[in-house]
C-alpha cells in the first residue's frame, strides 16, 4: 500500500527495505537524505491500524496515526511524501479495506511491483540469498521484481548495490541490514563516518519526537561491535532522549529544539484559545511556563505531582490544591495548581487531565528550583519517606471530593501503607 504516490515507478531504484522497530520516520528520512528512492515503513498490523484515529500534527508539521492509548503508531510528513510505502499486515480482506478507508485521504494507487527476499522455510538471515533463483522470477514476470536479502553476502558498500541488482536481473534493490547499519550505504560518494550517520538520526529522532527506545534500538544496531565502547555504555545505560543526546554530545541540541516545540505548542494553544471566543479569565499572579509531562523522561513509580506533595509536607505546607478545566472546542485541559497561596500554569494545554495536573506541578517544582523527579534527578526524599515509615497503618481514612458536571477538579490523596502518598484513580 503506497501512501500519496500513483506515479511511484519501481524501475532501477534504490529501496530502504521494511525493517521491525527501524523503518520509522527518522531512519525513513535519513534515506532518503542518503540517496534512496523509496522507503518502505515497518510492518503495521491492521488490528493496531484499525483502532487509530489520523492526527494531524501541527507542531511537528506531521500526520499520525494514533492509538486509543495515545501512542503514535504510524508517523509521516511531506518530506516523505511520493517516496514512502506503508505496509500493513493482514490476514482480513475486511480489516484491510477498513485500514484503506482510514487512510483514503491519501491516494492509494494498484502496489503491481514484485518484492522478492529468496529464502525456504527453514532459512535464516545468516543464510546465503539465491541470485539465480531471483534472476529465474525476474526474467519470467513483466511486473518490477525488487531484489532483498543481499546485505550478509553481496553488499557491503554502495557498487555493491548495482552489482547485486546485475546478478538477480530485477528491477530494483532493496537494502535492509546494511542500511540499518549505516545508512549512508545509499550515497555514491560512498559511506560516511558512523558517528556522523549516528548523530543526524538522533537530530531526527528528536525533531520528530521519536520515542527514545526506538531511537536506542535503531542506534544500538549502527554500533554493532561498538557497543562495549565507552559510547555505547552511555547509549546503553540511556532512559531518555535527553540522556540520548547527551551521550552523543548533542545535549544542547536537546534542549534549543524541545524548547522550540513547546514554543510552537504554546503558540498554536493560544491560536486556538483566541478561535474559541471563550472569556478572558484573570489570571493576575498565576506563574505560567510552556511546558509538558513525558511520561518517558520519569521512573515508573515517580511523578512532579508526588515530588511537589513530598515537598509541601517536608515545609508543612497545605497540600497542592488541582483546579483543572476542559476547553470544549478541542476538549483539551489546563490545570492550576495552588501552593502557599501561589498559583501556577502551564500555558500548553494537554489531551488528559492528569497530564495537564502533572504539567502545572512541573511549573511550580520548576519556579522553585526543586527536582520534579525526572530520570537522574530523583528525589531522596521520596525514597527516604518509604523507608522510614514501614508500619504506617494502610487502613488510614482517605477523603474524596464529588465533582458536579462543570465544576472544577480537584484530586485527593490516599495514604499508602509504605508511607508513600499517591492520589486516587487517574494519579
Amino acid at each position: 500500500m503506497i501512501l500519496n504516490s500513483l506515479s511511484l515507478c519501481y524501475h532501477n531504484k534504490l529501496i530502504l527495505a521494511p525493517m521491525v522497530r527501524v523503518g520509522t520516520l527518522p531512519m525513513r528520512l535519513l534515506a532518503l537524505d542518503y540517496g534512496a528512492d523509496i522507503v518502505y515503513c515497518e510492518e503495521l498490523i491492521d488490528l493496531k491500524m484499525i483502532q487509530c484515529k489520523r492526527v494531524v500534527n501541527e507542531v511537528l508539521s506531521t500526520v499520525d496515526f494514533v492509538a486509543p492509548d495515545d501512542r503514535v503508531v504510524f508517523r509521516t510528513c511531506e518530506r516523505e511524501q511520493n517516496r514512502v510505502v506503508f505496509q500493513m499486515g493482514t490476514s482480513d480482506a475486511e480489516r484491510a479495506l477498513a485500514v484503506a478507508r482510514l487512510v483514503e485521504e491519501w491516494e492509494l494507487p494498484c502496489c503491481q511491483t514484485l518484492t522478492r527476499l529468496r529464502r525456504k522455510r527453514e532459512e535464516r538471515p545468516q543464510h546465503p540469498v539465491s541470485c539465480e533463483v531471483i534472476k529465474a522470477i525476474a526474467d519470467t514476470l513483466s511486473i518490477p521484481v525488487i531484489a532483498n536479502g543481499g546485505s550478509h553476502d553481496h553488499i557491503q558498500q554502495y557498487s555493491d548495490i548495482e552489482d547485486f541488482r546485475q546478478a538477480t536481473a530485477a528491477s530494483s534493490v532493496m537494502v535492509a541490514r546494511a542500511a540499518m547499519w549505516n545508512p549512508s550505504i545509499f550515497l555514491k560518494e560512498g559511506l560516511r563516518p558512523l558517528e556522523e550517520v549516528m548523530q543526524k538520526y538522533i537530530r531526527y529522532a528528536v525533531q520528530y519526537d521519536n520515542h527514545y527506545t526506538n531511537t536506542k534500538y535503531c542506534l544500538c544496531q549502527m554500533l554493532r561491535e561498538q557497543l562495549e565502547s565507552p559510547q555505547g555504555r552511555l547509549l546503553h545505560a540511556a532512559q531518555s532522549s535527553r540522556e540520548i543526546c547527551e551521550a552523543f554530545g548533542l545535549g544542547a541540541f536537546y534542549e534549543e529544539t524541545t524548547q522550540e516545540l513547546d514554543a510552537q505548542q504554546a503558540r498554536l494553544s493560544a491560536k486556538t484559545s483566541e478561535q474559541t471566543g471563550e472569556p478572558a479569565e484573570d489570571t493576575s499572579g498565576v506563574i505560567k511556563m510552556a511546558v509538558k509531562f513525558d511520561r518517558r523522561a520519569y521512573p515508573a513509580q515517580i511523578t512532579p505531582k508526588m515530588c511537589l506533595l513530598e515537598w509541601c509536607r517536608r515545609e508543612k505546607l497545605a497540600q497542592p490544591v488541582y483546579e483543572t478545566v476542559q476547553r470544549p472546542l478541542d476538549r483539551l485541559f489546563s490545570s492550576i495548581v495552588t501552593v502557599a497561596e501561589q498559583k501556577y500554569q502551564s500555558t500548553l494545554w494537554d489531551k488528559s487531565k492528569k497530564l495537564a495536573e502533572q504539567a502545572a506541578a512541573i511549573v511550580c517544582l520548576r519556579s522553585q528550583g526543586l527536582p520534579e523527579g525526572r530520570l537522574g534527578e530523583e528525589s531522596p526524599s521520596l525514597h527516604k519517606r518509604k523507608r522510614e515509615a514501614p508500619d504506617q497503618d494502610p487502613g488510614g481514612p482517605r477523603a474524596q471530593e464529588l465533582a458536579q458536571p462543570g465544576d472544577l477538579c480537584k484530586k485527593p490523596f490516599v495514604a499508602l501503607g509504605s508511607g508513600e502518598e499517591s492520589p486516587l484513580e487517574g494519579w
